[in-house]
């Protein structure tokens, strides 16, 4: 056998290997590709569940639903809390018993309950405060409340008699998170005080994580 022969023979042999690589990463891209998809499919299908369940309340509660982040926001402020206050308003508790237990049982179903990795109670400020000399004065004094604040909304929600069914899930997933200023509302350019004063249901789900994990490796693929 002639030295061109062995040389064919090997030009041939890595030609498979070749092919035979890109075939197992062109599979493996496929596979990143339909978990994304799946992901975002139960993801829209939660948002889709939640519209359906409270669509006919958001308008009287002056909250909205956010389909990208699966938040729901509450949005009037006077009607949360009193003025520098951590007291729920009579008219906000009597909001969250109709709007929680529902709101579990939509998010606990057998379909979406594993997806679930975390039910964060978001507070939120304007970035502004009264007899306050310095902006870090502000940041904190809002951080305190907004953390004081989101915590009575955890303690009312997991003392509801309506969630103890539910408890033992909704305890290993709900957390509650001060956010202070850091997350203002602009509206035309500006910082909306009003509409930054506000308590934010918002549902991290497992696929988001993996999502961001997947779409990374898709980017670092392409850029290779």
């Amino acid at each position: 056998m002639s030295i061109s022969d062995i040389m064919s023979g090997l030009m041939i042999v890595f030609m498979f290997i070749a092919i035979a690589f890109m075939m197992q990463i062109q599979n493996e891209q496929r596979q990143k590709n339909e978990m994304i998809y799946n992901y975002a499919v139960i993801k829209h299908k939660i948002y889709s569940s939640l519209l359906e369940e409270f669509k006919d309340d958001l308008p009287k509660w002056n909250a909205d639903l956010d389909e990208k982040t699966l938040t729901v926001r509450f949005k009037e402020p006077d009607v949360l809390f009193s003025v520098g206050s951590d007291f729920l308003t009579p008219k906000f508790q009597k909001i969250l018993n109709d709007f929680l237990p529902r709101y579990i049982f939509v998010i606990s179903q057998d379909e979406y309950k594993d997806y679930i990795e975390e039910i964060r109670i978001e507070g939120h400020t304007d970035p502004f405060w009264a007899g306050a000399v310095t902006r870090q004065q502000e940041y904190l004094n809002h951080m305190e409340l907004s953390q004081s604040r989101t915590r009575a909304v955890l303690v009312y929600a997991i003392n509801m008699p309506a969630l103890q069914e539910n408890l033992e899930w909704i305890i290993r997933r709900i957390t509650a998170n001060g956010l202070s200023s850091s997350q203002p509302v602009i509206f035309d350019g500006k910082i909306d005080d009003k509409l930054s004063r506000r308590v934010d249901f918002r549902i991290r789900t497992k696929a988001d994580e993996k999502m961001n994990e997947l779409a990374e490796g898709i980017t670092h693929n392409g850029e290779n």
